[in-house]
């Protein structure tokens, strides 16, 4: 019984080691690809209109080479994201039910728009506004604004980023309940302290100002409460994919007494 168990663990481990070895694969082919695509991404963010009016810098000999670096290494990040998923999901799908597998699989391609949806949001509708505010702020204290390269792009990672994020959360949740590691009532119970961390997070990610800091907040709630809505939905199908295996471990063992 020892060895049956030890041989259990030592293909679990081993599993795993193949699967994260196929993750770093795929991360390196599309840091390569990275490679070749970060030079039109970055002049094509410098010559957006958001940043026209931005005089870019460098400040430091390395600074244009940083910025190359980190968006090669973002790019084969996100392009890597769904083989990523894939290899997790299939390490943990062996210990799923047959039809929670099938549905399970369907949450990479989900997750991979969601992020991209939560980068765009932040891009596209926050991040031009806080640039506005700054650039605001700059004129009426008579400023006159010279920005690093790198610091212009750090600072687009730091808006951009937590919302591809943050925008996973509904499938987390859905993942999560169909585990059943969270459950719909657990959600609800804990929906006063998700609402202050809510505000947290967007006052951290949001400049000393309200109308911002509403925009980031009211669509944070709104995920939220879609994830309550999400959670309901995986924790029935759940419940019935858990009646209908018990239904078949009773009928496998009525039918083997039956023969014996």
């Amino acid at each position: 019984m020892t060895s049956e168990k030890n041989m259990s663990l030592y293909g679990h481990i081993g599993e795993l080691r193949k699967r994260i070895m196929w993750a770093i694969l795929a991360f390196f082919v599309f840091l390569i690809a990275g490679f070749f695509l970060a030079k039109p991404v970055i002049v094509y963010l410098q010559s957006d209109p958001i940043a026209k009016n931005i005089q870019m810098n460098a400040f430091h000999l390395t600074d244009p080479l940083n910025v190359y670096m980190t968006f090669a290494f973002f790019i084969g990040l996100v392009l890597s994201a769904p083989v990523v998923l894939y290899q997790l999901w299939a390490f943990i799908s062996p210990g799923l039910y047959e039809n929670e597998r099938k549905v399970t699989l369907m949450y990479i391609p989900i997750a991979f728009m969601l992020f991209l949806t939560g980068l765009a949001f932040s891009y596209f509708i926050l991040f031009p506004f806080v640039v506005s505010f700054m650039g605001n702020v700059a004129v009426a204290l008579s400023v006159e604004g010279e920005y690093g390269i790198q610091e212009y792009f750090s600072f687009l990672f730091n808006i951009t980023l937590p919302f591809g994020l943050l925008f996973q959360f509904p499938v987390l949740i859905m993942f999560l309940t169909r585990l059943g590691i969270v459950t719909p009532d657990l959600l609800k119970s804990i929906r006063k302290v998700a609402y202050f961390g809510i505000l947290v997070v967007a006052g951290l990610i949001t400049p000393p100002e309200l109308l911002s800091h509403l925009m980031v907040t009211f669509p944070l709630i709104l995920l939220y409460e879609i994830s309550i809505i999400i959670s309901k939905a995986a924790y029935k199908k759940r419940m019935k994919a858990e009646v209908e295996a018990l239904v078949k471990e009773r009928e496998a063992q009525t039918e083997a007494i039956y023969h014996d």
